[in-house]
C-alpha cells in the first residue's frame, strides 16, 4: 500500500520533504483490531512536533496521522460492535493500559502506557491502517469525510481544553491562535455558552477577520490587551509568547489552558519574563492539556453532530502531504488541512 513515512527527525524548511512516499505492507489486524480503508486524514501541528523532535520520539519509520476517517474492511474481534462497511474514525489515542487509576476514572489520556496513533503505531497518512476497536468511533452521517477528520483531534482536544477552563455561560472566554482547533472551539463555545463573549488573539489580520466572521466579539493581535479581563483563555499556539500575554489578560482567579503537546520555543528567556505579581498573583492558574481521552472524542462527536459543527478545511492528495505540512509550518491556515485517500 502507499503511505507517507517519517524516517528521521529533522527541521522543516520551505523546500524540504520531511515525509517519504513509499510502498509498505498492508497491515493485518489481530485480536480486537479493525482494518480500515482510509478515506481522509487531518493534518495536525503534532506531526510537525514529531518530525522536528519536540514530542516523545516516534518509533521510526512511522506513518503519521491521527485524524483518520475510513471504512471497516476487516475485524478479528469475536463480538465486534462494528460491521464491515461501517464508517469510523481514529484519533490521537491508540491505546492505554485500561487498568490504572486514570483509565478507570475515564482519564486514559493520562495513562503512563498511553500509545498515540501516528507516533507509537502507524497512522492515517496511508491507504490502510489498523486500530484497536476500543479506539475507533462511528462517524455520524451528517459529516463528509473531510468535515469529520478535523473533529477527531482539533475538535476533541479543543473540547477537552474548554472543559478544563471550568467555564459557565456568561463567562468571558479568550482563544489565542485561530487555526484548526481554535475555529472549532469558537463554534462549540457559541453553542454551549450562548451568553459568553469570545475574544480571539491571532497573529494575522486574515485570522482575526475569520474569527469575526464566525462570531467572535473581538479579535486582535496576540500581543494586544483585550478590552475586558477574561475568565479563561485557551492557547492553541506552538510558541511561548502567548503564555505571557494571556496571563496579563486574565481576571483574578482566571485560568489559562495550554492546548499544545509541546512549545517550539524553549529559550529560557521567555520564562524569565513571567513576573509573579503581574502574571500569576490573584490566584491565576496555568493548566496544560495532555493528549485526549476516548470519552472526549465520544462526547465531542455527539455535540458536533447536534450543533452541527462544519469545519473549514483545505484538501490535499496523499502525494501532497509535504506541501500541507510546510504550509502549516509557515502559518498558512484557514481552518483545517485534510489529506484525501482512496476517494
Amino acid at each position: 500500500m502507499r503511505a507517507q513515512l517519517i524516517k528521521k527527525i529533522q527541521g522543516i524548511k520551505k523546500d524540504s520533504k520531511p515525509l517519504v512516499l513509499g510502498d509498505i505492507p498492508e497491515p493485518i489486524p489481530d485480536g480486537n483490531e479493525l482494518l480500515i480503508k482510509v478515506h481522509a486524514c487531518g493534518v495536525c501541528h503534532t506531526e510537525l512536533d514529531e518530525i522536528e523532535g519536540r514530542t516523545v520520539p516516534p518509533v521510526l519509520p512511522i506513518v503519521p496521522g491521527h485524524q483518520v476517517i475510513g471504512r471497516v474492511i476487516a475485524t478479528q474481534a469475536r463480538d465486534s460492535r462494528f460491521e464491515i462497511g461501517d464508517r469510523v474514525g481514529a484519533g490521537w489515542i491508540y491505546s492505554s493500559c485500561g487498568k490504572c487509576e486514570y483509565c478507570i476514572e475515564g482519564n486514559d489520556n493520562l495513562c503512563q502506557d498511553f500509545k498515540a496513533t501516528g507516533r507509537d503505531a502507524n497512522g492515517g497518512y496511508a491507504e490502510y491502517m489498523k486500530i484497536p476497536e476500543n479506539s475507533a468511533f462511528l462517524i455520524p452521517d451528517i459529516f463528509s469525510d473531510s468535515e469529520a477528520a478535523p473533529l477527531l483531534c482539533a475538535g476533541a482536544v479543543g473540547y477537552r481544553a474548554l472543559k478544563l477552563t471550568n467555564s459557565v455561560d456568561g463567562d468571558l472566554i479568550g482563544l489565542t491562535g485561530f487555526g484548526a482547533s481554535g475555529h472549532i472551539v469558537l463554534k462549540t463555545i457559541k453553542y454551549k455558552f450562548p451568553l459568553s463573549k469570545i475574544f480571539v488573539f491571532a497573529r494575522s489580520s486574515k485570522e482575526q477577520e475569520f474569527a469575526k466572521e464566525l462570531g467572535a466579539d473581538w479579535a486582535g493581535d496576540i500581543t494586544e490587551s483585550s478590552p475586558e479581563k477574561l475568565n479563561s483563555i485557551i492557547d492553541t499556539t506552538p510558541v511561548w509568547t502567548p503564555i505571557i500575554e494571556s496571563l496579563k489578560n486574565l481576571k483574578p482567579s482566571g485560568r489559562l489552558v495550554i492546548n499544545a503537546i509541546r512549545k517550539e520555543d524553549i529559550d529560557k528567556k521567555y520564562l524569565t519574563k513571567i513576573n509573579y505579581s503581574e502574571h500569576l498573583w490573584m490566584e491565576k492558574e496555568i493548566k496544560s492539556v495532555a493528549n485526549v481521552s476516548v470519552n472526549d472524542i465520544k462526547e465531542f462527536m455527539e455535540i458536533a453532530s447536534q450543533i452541527p459543527i462544519k469545519p473549514e478545511f483545505q484538501e490535499y492528495s496523499l502525494a501532497d502531504a509535504n506541501k500541507a505540512l510546510i504550509e502549516l509550518k509557515e502559518g498558512k491556515i484557514r481552518g483545517g488541512k485534510v489529506i484525501t485517500i482512496n476517494n
